[in-house]
């Protein structure tokens, strides 16, 4: 099943502002949807793994990552899941 949502293609360095899509399986805008993704778990990771190798971050800092780095793994495995059913 493939679900149209906006997806972020990554933040206009003038503006700030985030620019999204709904891109066509296998086309450019999706390919740039996909590397932002990716990018931006890639650097969630850094910073989780920063904190956590610290190991001074309290119960509530911790709880803070949580739903970025659902959102995060989310977004992968569908990247993932997508170019396995042939759909990516």
């Amino acid at each position: 099943m493939n679900v149209w949502r906006p997806r972020s293609i990554g933040v206009d360095p003038l503006t700030g502002k985030e620019g999204f899509v709904v891109a066509e399986p296998g086309g450019f805008l999706e390919a740039m949807a996909d590397r932002q993704a990716l990018e931006a778990a890639a650097v969630l990771v850094a910073v989780v793994g920063a904190v956590l190798e610290e190991g001074a971050a309290g119960d509530a800092e911790l709880a803070a990552f949580v739903s970025p780095l659902y959102a995060a793994l989310e977004e992968c495995v569908g990247i993932i899941a997508g170019r396995e059913d042939g759909e990516r």
